[in-house]
């Protein structure tokens, strides 16, 4: 798809009718053939929570709630956040059923077929009408410390704005499993140049480790970098992957919402790497502060 293509960045109106030919897949070749990602360099999965989606019964009494979605990573194609918006808001007006239950099925069987279809790979899909624990668990505990709460990080300079991966070896340390997080996540939309805020989470298992200082100031090079939420998540990857050859490695971006859509890939060496509550598409987990 070439970038006139794109929705995203253009003015165009709401949908007053269900319309799957909003659906845009965006091929996942382009950037992992400029990183030099090997097909099998990693497991994955893209879970996006819509949080506005909706539709009517038959007897015209609207139902709302939130969808979540889930496909693989080994996907050939994603979508196109605004045309998955635009394609979801077609169906806001759209008679599904006689009841709101049968109108549920309904909804997530139609978003499943047509974003299948359109991204030519399995994605599975679940209706939320409500909240269905409070509070929802969470995939990532306090051994997740974060970054930035580090004692050395408020003191510390930083200069680096675009992708410096040399910022992870500034300072090494003896090997481990090591955990963190980080609240500082921030990149550019590739097609409109607008910020997209999130968190990253990281497990790492390798003979040598970034130390917590130079694992914030990577992440924090991305803050004007330009790419789609799962190109920064395989990017992290791939450049972890590669200063430091681990035997596990897990990364996480759970970003905050746009248009009532948040995104949240996760990348993984193994598949138990996952996280399990993200990755099911018939769960929801607790949202972050900012999601």
């Amino acid at each position: 798809m070439d970038r006139a293509s794109y929705l995203l960045g253009r003015q165009v109106e709401y949908p007053a009718s269900h319309d799957p030919d909003l659906l845009h897949a965006v091929a996942r070749s382009g950037n992992r053939d400029a990183l030099g990602i090997p097909a099998a360099l990693f497991h994955g999965v893209d879970a996006w929570h819509a949080r506005e989606a909706g539709f009517l019964t038959a007897r015209g009494l609207p139902v709302t709630g939130v969808l979540k979605i889930v496909y693989p990573a080994d996907s050939p194609f994603l979508v196109e956040s605004k045309s998955l918006k635009l394609y979801l808001n077609s169906l806001n007006m759209t008679p599904l059923g006689e009841t709101p239950g049968e109108g549920i099925a309904r909804f997530a069987r139609l978003v499943r077929e047509e974003l299948s279809r359109a991204l030519q790979a399995p994605v599975e899909t679940c209706f939320f009408a409500e909240s269905p624990r409070d509070p929802l668990p969470f995939d990532f505990g306090d051994d997740y410390p974060s970054l930035e709460a580090q004692d050395e990080a408020p003191l510390a300079t930083f200069s680096d704005y675009r992708e410096t991966p040399s910022l992870l070896l500034d300072d090494t340390r003896a090997g481990g499993d090591f955990r963190a997080c980080s609240h500082l996540l921030r990149s550019n939309c590739k097609i409109t140049g607008q910020p997209d805020w999130g968190s990253i989470y990281i497990r790492l298992k390798a003979p040598l480790l970034p130390s917590p200082l130079s694992l914030l100031r990577y992440i924090v090079s991305l803050r004007a970098e330009n790419h789609f939420h799962e190109e920064v998540c395989e990017m992290i990857y791939k450049r972890l992957w590669d200063a430091f050859s681990p035997s596990a490695l897990a990364v996480t971006c759970l970003y905050t919402r746009r248009g009532g859509i948040d995104i949240c890939p996760s990348r993984a060496s193994a598949p138990e790497l996952l996280p399990p509550l993200l990755s099911n598409p018939r769960m929801l987990s607790r949202k972050t502060f900012r999601q």
